[in-house]
């Protein structure tokens, strides 16, 4: 999940310990601040009668790791994020301050904080069906007399292939998140576990000296057969049984997994375990040594390339309810032309990357698709309905950017992002997969700046003017082909069937995706070497316009002329793209078409 998702967050589910008074105050007071909806319920409670799964919800636990690993039970299978503040005196998972509260919410809504994903783990057994986010112990019974053996005996097999048999006081199976005590008592290794989904399995005083913990994939599946009784709890204890001898106990990565926003509040792993593990190659308050900083340290960005960076992460994180929704139509409504749906994931998709840009930019104006025209610079950020953008802060620490001084930073200038949050709907709406997201940055009346991301694909174009056309890093570059006959022609609307009557015996085949940012990003990469469109939007090519010259491709109108690049539509505006050389047998040929009446 992209932390700039968070940016549209409407509502806010809060699950709260018994001790939780004073920051319940204060998170009551910063949502209605903010205009946020605000739900409670305590530890242990479900949320499905306050829960709306058609509002951006934020998840918040107030209390210790207790409390945070009910807020992975409750949220994680809704796929709601969910932030930790640390009301416990032990906490590890919770790591945000309650003096910190107030600000690491600011951070995570106005899309700059990191969510980070986390395994699960899924167990069967007699009597248990499942998850866990930390560990699954597997210990044998305390013997009623003091002098009783101590030792249980566990057949382990991974993926059908026998591992052994672990003799000594248990086996621990554990996901990055859980088991750190554990694996630090016991030898293991430590796993960092921010995006990382291994699963390892953890000998506890075996008998065996040449035994090894083991460290698997998700995928794999685990079985653990015991010779005797013995004891099965999931996450501390959350869920026990007894197991009988020879019962089978099945572990593997679970479906879904935690999302845990982290924020530039929270304190980190190792200091983490510094902290309350006793984690003993640094110290609480330890500085990386003299220079290290600078190993790290990133480099200044330019306004171009924070703006760059920033619609790459828009796009990404507006692709999340797109494959969410992708081949559902849901609250479909019509648009003036009933060919051009719009559904539900249009209206998501658009309030992220406008959010996120109205939160960055707020002095750029946002010309969207759906968001019916123009948003004046600033006007989006400048209120706070719910989900809207949030005016930052003076002082804000994530404002005090460094940006050097070029073209870009022109006060006169007047910038203009356009969005076309779903191109393709249509396609969308059949279950096809030829949609994506464009996002461009236009100064003054000149597009500069275009990212492509294909969610079903996860391919990201991208260019800024006079630097270049990459995709996913790879520089792109057109074809050079230059007969007509061995070309590969791509058709956007053609309402009569001209341009299909008129190529299709002359190229080599004719194909339409039904998605204009598509073709010019496939006229970029060279999968196609010419393409037509017999009516543009601005959204619909402003960022593909940017990408296709950046890659080498010639743009014109219908005869021949630099294609006119208008906000404002004045009548039908083709748009001719191709390859270069094959630029003029093309014109030539449309002018052997006869044109349609408006």
């Amino acid at each position: 999940m992209q932390g700039r998702r968070l940016a549209t967050t409407d509502e806010v589910v809060a699950i709260v310990s018994p001790d939780a008074g004073d920051a319940l105050a204060r998170l009551e007071a910063w949502c209605t601040d903010r205009g946020l909806g605000l739900s409670t319920v305590d530890v242990g409670d479900d949320i499905e009668a306050i829960y709306d799964e058609n509002r951006a919800t934020l998840g918040v636990t107030l209390g210790g790791d207790g409390t945070f690993l009910e807020g992975i039970k409750t949220f994680a299978p809704r796929n709601v994020p969910m932030l930790g503040i640390d009301l416990g005196t032990l906490s590890f998972l919770a790591r945000v301050d309650p003096s910190d509260m107030e600000a690491a919410l600011d951070e995570a809504i106005r899309g700059r904080a990191r969510v980070d994903s986390r395994q699960q783990l899924a167990i069967e057994a007699p009597g248990i069906d499942t998850t866990g986010i930390n560990d699954v112990m597997i210990e044998h019974v305390p013997p009623e007399s003091p002098i009783g053996r101590k030792v249980t005996t566990l057949d382990v097999t991974i993926d059908d292939e026998y591992v052994g048999e672990f003799e000594g006081t248990g086996l621990a199976v554990s996901t990055p998140t859980g088991s750190t005590g554990v694996s630090l008592s016991a030898n293991g290794p430590l796993h960092y576990p921010a995006n990382n989904y291994a699963l390892q399995l953890i000998p506890l005083q075996t008998h065996a000296l040449g035994v090894r913990p083991i460290v698997c994939s998700p995928t794999s599946e685990i079985h653990v057969r015991p010779d005797g009784e013995t004891s099965l709890t999931v996450d501390g204890g959350r869920v026990h049984t007894v197991l009988d001898p020879t019962d089978d106990v099945l572990i593997t990565g679970a479906d879904t997994r935690a999302h845990i926003v982290r924020t530039s509040y929270g304190y980190g792993f190792f200091t983490a375990i510094t902290k309350k593990l006793g984690w003993s190659i640094r110290e609480d308050d330890a500085e990386p040594p003299a220079g290290f900083e600078a190993l790290t340290e990133a480099r200044p960005e330019s306004m171009i390339e924070r703006a760059q960076r920033i619609a790459v992460e828009a796009a990404h994180s507006a692709a999340e309810p797109l494959r969410e929704l992708h081949g559902r139509v849901e609250d479909v409504t019509y648009k003036s032309d009933k060919s051009d749906l719009v559904t539900e994931a249009d209206h998501q998709a658009d309030r992220i990357i406008t959010t996120v840009i109205a939160n960055e930019f707020p002095t750029h104006a946002i010309v969207s698709e759906e968001s019916e025209g123009r948003i004046a610079g600033g006007e989006r950020a400048s209120m706070r309905p719910a989900g809207d953008a949030v005016v930052p802060d003076e002082g804000d620490p994530m404002d005090e950017l460094q940006h050097d001084t070029d073209s870009m930073t022109d006060e006169a200038t007047t910038y203009t992002w356009v969005v076309d949050p779903l191109d393709g709907t249509g396609n969308f709406a059949h279950g096809n997969p030829n949609y994506a997201v464009s996002i461009a940055l236009v100064a003054d009346a000149e597009p500069i700046l275009g990212v492509v991301h294909v969610p079903e694909t996860d391919e990201t174009f991208s260019a800024v003017a006079g630097k270049g056309a990459y995709v996913d890093g790879t520089p792109l570059g057109t074809t050079d082909r230059t007969r007509l006959d061995e070309s590969m022609l791509l058709s956007g609307y053609d309402p009569d069937g001209s341009f299909l009557t008129q190529f299709y015996q002359q190229a080599r085949g004719v194909r339409r995706l039904g998605c204009a940012a598509l073709h010019l990003c496939y006229l970029a990469s060279g999968s196609t070497d010419a393409i037509w469109e017999y009516d543009t939007y601005p959204w619909d090519v402003a960022a593909g316009i940017v990408i296709a010259r950046e890659a080498g491709a010639t743009i014109t109108d219908d005869a021949g002329d630099p294609y006119p690049f208008e906000l404002e539509r004045d009548g039908r505006t083709p748009l001719l793209g191709s390859n270069g050389p094959l630029h003029e047998r093309l014109l030539d040929h449309l002018g052997e078409t006869t044109p349609v009446d408006d």
